[in-house]
């Protein structure tokens, strides 16, 4: 739609871009049509672009693209920007860190980013044993090296891990993923002796999987979303984690939390398994931990980080340059940020609970903090509808607004967590313009 603008400003600062929604091409504009055209001449088809939208530059909770219209962003990158896009403290760490020292490796050698954003990791992860923490460049590299840790220290082979479960597409990651079948397709074998069950489901783990598939006793860990991701942003029921932390208890099991997406203050602690009082013996943390950079952490109790010299490295893994941003990162969420996902998100939930009300095709609002979660539904079957789905979708990018699916059928609302009401107001009124158009 041509013409859209709001009076509503980012944050103002350093790298302020303008209002948005500001649109003022078609979408896409003429730029963004001729980007769009050449990297589909060479980029892998297995991308997923779900929207066309060619991103030029971003501050804060706005985008712009390359033909000048700005959007409200409710999607962080799939909840990375953490602070926000391009937040003047993490650049300016960036740039102070790129100016002494780029590379060296941490697994040969020291350097002060690295020991600083692990000391600070070591104080915000649940729990008061000792912990060590292991630094990678990714979500799914942090799965790899719990899924060899899990093993190596236990001397068990078999893994747990839930239906509806994302743990990355890496070769051992992906044998814990249970999300979409196609992600598995033709890749296969894929690492033996993992098993699934249904997400919220502890007694099946004893029930069937320990009756049927393997003896407890041969069991090196469980892998467990606080609150589960790309399966479509489910918050399991309160005895969930509690019920599983006693089970691994039970059978010396390490209990191991993906807190990948919803970690760093996304849900308004820390950790989402900070909201159900559970331990895990393993932490695995990326996305928002460096606003982008890319670096991802296995925090793990001190006895179980047990392995030898040798049996795990990176070359990038805990690059100075990341580990500055992720310092910085750090601060910002636990000195402003993290308290307004928790404040913005109730603000969210209950919005959100009133446009349901209100246009009857969306229902089961849900969600921690600034990560929240419904369902387009099929007024006539009250069944959620995808198609739905890519149509709300595709009409609040049309409006300005990014949002992003998850799960088979779900919205997901994963904003930057330094988003401020009043863009939250607008973006909610976007949503349910949206919504508008689709129930005529």
């Amino acid at each position: 739609m041509l013409g859209i603008k709001t009076d509503v400003e980012d944050n103002k600062g350093d790298g302020w871009i303008g209002p948005a929604p500001c649109i003022q091409t078609d979408l896409p504009g003429p730029k963004a049509k001729a980007m769009i055209k050449a990297d589909e001449a060479v980029s892998s088809p297995s991308n997923t672009r779900d929207m066309p939208l060619v991103v030029s530059r971003a501050s804060g909770s706005v985008v712009e693209d390359v033909d000048g219209n700005r959007f409200l962003d409710f999607a962080a990158g799939i909840a990375v920007c953490s602070t926000g896009h391009c937040h003047p403290k993490v650049v300016s760490a960036i740039e102070a860190q790129a100016r002494s020292l780029i590379h060296i490796c941490g697994s040969d050698f020291y350097y002060q980013s690295m020991t600083d954003v692990m000391e600070k990791l070591v104080r915000i992860a649940p729990g008061k044993d000792p912990k060590r923490v292991f630094l990678t460049n990714s979500g799914a590299e942090a799965v790899e090296g719990a899924i060899k840790l899990s093993r190596l220290h236990t001397r068990r082979k078999w893994i747990i891990a839930f239906h509806g479960a994302f743990h990355g597409r890496t070769m051992g990651a992906l044998s814990l993923t249970c999300s979409k079948a196609r992600q598995k397709e033709y890749f296969g074998p894929l690492v033996p002796m993992v098993a699934h069950v249904p997400y919220g489901d502890v007694e099946s783990i004893e029930s069937v999987l320990f009756k049927y598939k393997m003896n407890p006793d041969e069991v090196a860990a469980i892998f467990v979303e606080a609150l589960q991701g790309e399966g479509g942003y489910i918050v399991p029921e309160p005895t969930f984690l509690p019920k599983l932390r006693s089970l691994c208890d039970k059978h010396g099991i390490l209990l191991v939390c993906d807190e990948i997406q919803s970690g760093a203050g996304r849900t308004g602690k820390w950790f989402a398994c900070d909201h159900f009082d559970v331990v895990p013996d393993i932490v695995l943390m990326a996305k928002g931990l460096a606003s982008g950079m890319p670096l991802g952490a296995i925090i793990a109790k001190a006895s179980v980080m047990s392995w030898p010299p040798g049996a795990q490295g990176s070359t990038y893994g805990g690059n100075p340059v990341a580990c500055a941003a992720a310092s910085a990162t750090l601060d910002l969420i636990e000195t402003q940020f993290m308290a307004n996902a928790e404040a913005l998100g109730k603000v969210l939930c209950a919005r959100l609970n009133e446009i349901a009300e209100k246009r009857k095709i969306i229902n089961n609002v849900r969600g921690l903090g600034l990560m929240v979660g419904v369902d387009p539904i099929n007024r006539k079957t009250k069944k959620p509808d995808p198609k739905l789905r890519e149509r709300l979708i595709q009409a609040s990018f049309e409006r300005g607004l990014i949002l992003l699916p998850c799960g088979e059928s779900s919205v997901r609302f994963c904003p930057p967590l330094c988003i401020n009401e009043a863009q939250l107001d607008v973006g909610l009124k976007i949503f349910d313009e949206s919504l508008a158009t689709l129930v005529r």
